[in-house]
């Protein structure tokens, strides 16, 4: 028994990669992102109280997989706002805003299919008059909404379509989506990278532990994951500062703080906990597909029992 104990515990300690790296501003980060991702694979893992436990003659065997793909295709969503007196003034304002701005993007070789324009919303606008002691609120104007959609498959291009949009006095990126195409050929790899996992893994414990795996393993559980860039965005402000009692010195003092920038950056999964990692070096954002697979082997029986 001891030794099996032993055995088990070098296989896990071996299935760590070690790395070293550099340590920048990111360490201020929180790591919001990445842990909840991380979460979620875990939470894929759980045995649920259904599922039923190893026995004497089963064993389960288990293989993670993480696939870092780039996208092939995007869509930039622009927000659009425009206030006016009237809802036609409003209308004729935003129609010639996504005019310049669908002249500009043409330049580009954005064409016309690729382009969608979304009504989002038209509000009243209200504001205070005051006459002597009383602020009265009233109607002062209309505001309208709409979202531009682009579809490209450049990704050098989401630059110059926000050097247009800023020249139509459009300033809000919504959001960038990153879009794959071949769907089931990724999940097909997946399943063959964790299914050779699986076999290796099964070899290893047959020769380590002294036991034999009956063929035809049952399938136990398939749990895929997959996550965008727009979820994996971690932030944090980097910065050192001294510290004032602001009891001592309120009396003399109005203390105004400085302006402190905020970084973004991508922060996706990493090696740890999977036992593979295809395409790992992370240069720009990509989609980051998952896989957990849990498989119960039935031992053969050992004789003398």
């Amino acid at each position: 028994m001891k030794t099996i104990l032993t055995l088990l515990l070098l296989l896990v300690a071996g299935t760590g990669v070690c790395s070293a790296q550099a340590v920048g501003n990111s360490i201020y980060a929180q790591g919001y992102a990445r842990t909840r991702a991380a979460q979620n694979e875990w939470a894929r893992r759980a045995q649920a109280q259904s599922e039923l436990p190893p026995t004497n003659n089963t064993m389960f065997l288990e293989a993670a997989v993480l696939l870092n793909v780039k996208a092939d295709e995007y869509v930039a969503v622009f927000g659009l706002s425009e206030e006016g007196a009237t809802v036609a003034d409003c209308h004729q304002k935003m129609d010639a805003a996504i005019k310049e701005f669908s002249d500009a993007i043409s330049v580009l070789g954005i064409r016309s299919q690729e382009v969608f324009v979304d009504f989002v919303a038209q509000n009243r606008i209200y504001g205070f008059r005051v006459d002597g002691s009383v602020a009265r609120e009233e109607l002062t104007g209309f505001e309208l909404k709409k979202n531009v959609s682009i579809h490209y498959t450049d990704k050098s291009l989401l630059d110059k379509l926000v050097v247009a949009a800023a020249r139509a006095k459009i300033f809000d990126l919504v959001k960038v989506d990153y879009l794959v195409k071949d769907m089931e050929s990724i999940r097909t790899r997946l399943r063959s990278e964790a299914a050779e996992i699986l076999k290796r893994k099964s070899a290893e414990y047959e020769k380590l532990l002294g036991i034999k795996f009956l063929p035809q393993p049952q399938v136990y559980a398939e749990k895929p994951g997959i996550y965008y860039p727009a979820d994996l965005y971690d932030t944090y402000t980097a910065f050192e500062a001294e510290q004032m009692d602001r009891d001592q010195y309120r009396s003399k003092y109005a203390i105004q703080g400085a302006r402190k920038s905020r970084t973004f950056y991508f922060n996706g999964l990493n090696a740890d906990s999977f036992d593979r990692v295809i395409n790992p070096v992370l240069l720009e954002p990509m989609v980051q597909f998952t896989l957990y697979l849990k498989v119960k082997y039935d031992l053969e029986p050992r004789r003398g029992r």
